[in-house]
């Protein structure tokens, strides 16, 4: 584990721009799962302004860890929002661009999207395998769309499964945690300090890590960072 800490939530997205921009570089094709959430605009918007000519975007494939079950068009989209903070704005083949229909009736949109990510990726392990996840991380310590009172879905032995929020009651696709943690890198990008009391549990395995999800993020390569601005890490650093 790696953690990286920025002053502010640009330089995060800075930060991350810059590795990302590295991991185009060292392969002819890369394999992206996209997290949805506030930090993803901030990263999505620097990418876009600062990397849309940098990076050769015709060797990147998107993919989405998680979709609530909604409409492209509808405000509460993961893929409306990387369309309006990035993919309208860089060079990206409409054919690398593998979203979630949210639109679709969801037990059947699960099943599909896990056979486009089986047809689309790699394999290691005997699982599909994601070059890199962007995951964001819940106040309640959810990641993806794996929730704490649901976090047997992680265990899955699908690679996608429908959830449900707590609280809204919204269903949502996600991916699961064998996809996940099979991934060559996982990268949590966390900013705001009302995740600083989850993010000092999970990185310090204290307290009630063991029942959030995003404590189950391990990849089998050992490669995980977290991108965290100072506020998410004030407990650490005090």
């Amino acid at each position: 584990m790696q953690l990286i800490i920025s002053s502010s939530k640009e330089k995060l997205a800075a930060e991350f721009s810059y590795q990302f921009q590295e991991l185009t570089k060292s392969q002819e094709k890369v394999h992206v799962a996209l997290s949805g959430g506030g930090t993803p605009k901030v990263v999505f918007d620097y990418l876009a302004v600062h990397f849309a000519t940098e990076i050769d975007w015709s060797k990147v494939f998107l993919y989405w860890g998680d979709e609530r079950c909604v409409a492209p068009t509808d405000t509460e989209s993961n893929y409306k929002m990387t369309v309006d903070h990035l993919l309208s704005k860089i060079a990206i083949p409409a054919e690398n661009i593998f979203r979630i229909h949210g639109e679709n009736e969801p037990a059947e949109e699960a099943i599909r999207y896990g056979n486009v990510l089986d047809q689309q990726l790699s394999e290691a392990n005997g699982i599909p395998q994601f070059d890199l996840v962007m995951l964001g991380l819940g106040d309640d310590g959810h990641t993806a769309s794996i929730f704490p009172d649901s976090i047997q879905l992680w265990d899955s032995s699908k690679n996608c499964e429908v959830a449900i929020h707590p609280d809204s009651g919204q269903k949502r696709i996600t991916i699961t945690g064998k996809l996940i943690n099979n991934a060559k890198r996982i990268t949590f990008l966390v900013t705001g300090e009302s995740k600083a009391e989850k993010v000092y549990e999970i990185v310090k395995e204290e307290g009630s890590f063991r029942g959030y999800p995003a404590s189950l993020v391990n990849p089998a390569t050992a490669d995980l960072i977290w991108f965290l601005d100072e506020e998410a890490a004030r407990k650490l650093q005090s």
